[in-house]
């Protein structure tokens, strides 16, 4: 089972200019249409004088969930290659912003093209690129009996205690990795003091 996907790590930018016309990439790495939103608000009161705001997004662990917008520029001239290079390096919780300030000579749509997929391009170039795991909460109580044995559990599957409370009886929260997560959760259930939420 792949459990890990590819973004990128902190917000980068690139910057590409064509007769006149001057093209700002912006990436951020993002895991909600909320998020978005608020990158592309931003960006446009900030650039409020630019002629286009173009961008592509993709999310989720197999880029499930994209958009393209081409923002007024010839259809398939500015979202599509921005997204295609979101694609080509293969990274997804995404967004790549792209903001045309017009230079007063028109590129055609193959220029636009060219312009946008490489504005995008350098914005990624700059981005270091991280790989994430994706991980599942599991929730489980035991009697104090059982600590040894979760304990040996959680340091040999190298787990990440995200919650604990030790009142009569302790409570958890792990964060265990996809690929692992049955693996877990069935030697959990082995131990008789564990009651698996």
């Amino acid at each position: 089972m792949i459990d890990t996907f590819l973004t990128i790590k902190n917000p980068s930018e690139g910057e590409y200019k064509e007769k006149g016309s001057k093209f700002l990439a912006f990436a951020f790495q993002v895991k909600t249409e909320e998020e978005i939103k608020e990158h592309l608000e931003a960006l446009r009161k900030k650039y409020y004088d630019a002629r286009h705001h173009c961008y592509a997004y993709q999310l989720g662990q197999n880029g499930e969930l994209w958009r393209a917008n081409d923002d007024g520029e010839p259809n398939h001239s500015a979202g599509t290659p921005i997204l295609n290079q979101i694609k080509s390096f293969n990274v997804t919780n995404v967004l790549v912003i792209v903001i045309r300030y017009f230079g007063g000579t028109k590129l055609g749509v193959s220029g636009l093209i060219r312009a946008y997929k490489t504005a995008t391009e350098e914005a990624l170039d700059a981005a270091e690129i991280e790989e994430k795991i994706i991980t599942k909460i599991l929730s489980f109580s035991f009697d104090y009996l059982g600590m040894n044995d979760v304990m040996k559990l959680i340091k040999e599957y190298d787990l990440e205690i995200i919650n604990q409370e030790f009142t009569n009886t302790c409570q958890m929260k792990l964060s265990v990795r996809l690929a692992i997560w049955e693996e877990v959760e069935a030697k959990l259930n082995d131990i008789k003091e564990v009651k698996v939420d």
